[in-house]
């Protein structure tokens, strides 16, 4: 009896389309939310090497606190607003000067989102935790970066290894290209999580992050089409079933 994606049953046909389509979603929805993160840290709209290079290694010129509000945080308030709090940064952000002018701003344009019952944000009820943020901008930091990394090897291993479980069922593809095909994701995640460090070390390994996550995206696009290409298409286009074994060929 042949084992592939094109003369799997419906229901199972269905199963793998569904979780693909799901994954696929999944995928664009991340990517927006890098643009909508990362994409912003040079405070213009779009991914950039720059926007990589302040988000790991950070914009040593300047304040955590500024690049947020020039980048994701620039639509919170009105430029006037913004570039007082900004002045009052590189003016050395002293405590007379925040409860004078900036205390206001924060309180009416900031503690909504930014208070102690907010999960992952801090509180800028506080004024120390403001002013930490108002000093020098490094990036990421290595607890950050050690919580996203253990996140990304466990969840992302477990999406590949199901979309290769499916992709392994396909005939169409050569066999050395089907393996190259499996093992790219692993090999290019790895690649992008150790870009995060060495560029957080060094500003100049940010091609990395890209060269690293385009892999991914590739090696998900090849086998995402192929799947649904040889379960819901490939059939109608054989003049008879396809009889080869996709777990056994060689």
């Amino acid at each position: 009896m042949p084992f592939n994606l094109s003369s799997l049953g419906l229901a199972i046909k269905l199963l793998f389309s569904g979780y693909l389509t799901v994954i696929a979603i999944g995928y664009g929805v991340a990517l927006i939310q890098i643009l909508f993160t990362h994409g912003m840290a040079d405070g213009k709209f779009g991914l950039s090497i720059e926007d990589i290079v302040y988000s790991y290694y950070g914009n040593r010129s300047g304040s955590v606190l500024e690049s947020q509000l020039n980048g994701s945080m620039k639509p919170m308030a009105p430029d006037e607003e913004r570039f007082k709090i900004i002045q009052w940064v590189r003016d050395g952000a002293s405590e007379k000067a925040y409860e004078r002018d900036i205390k206001p701003i924060v309180e009416q344009r900031c503690v909504s989102c930014h208070n102690a019952e907010a999960s992952g944000l801090p509180d800028f009820t506080n004024f120390e935790n403001l002013e930490k943020r108002a000093a020098s901008d490094e990036g990421a930091t290595f607890s950050s970066l050690t919580r996203v990394s253990h996140i990304h090897l466990f969840g992302i291993s477990f999406i590949f290894m199901f979309v290769g479980l499916i992709f392994s069922l396909s005939t169409g593809v050569p066999v050395k290209l089907k393996g190259a095909a499996i093992i790219m994701p692993y090999a290019f995640l790895l690649l992008d999580i150790t870009s995060w460090w060495l560029t957080k070390l060094n500003p100049h390994f940010a091609l990395l992050v890209v060269l690293g996550g385009a892999g991914l995206a590739m090696a998900f696009v090849f086998m995402w089409v192929i799947s649904m290409y040889e379960m819901w298409i490939l059939p109608r286009k054989l003049p008879f079933p396809d009889r080869r074994n996709g777990l056994r060929r060689s």
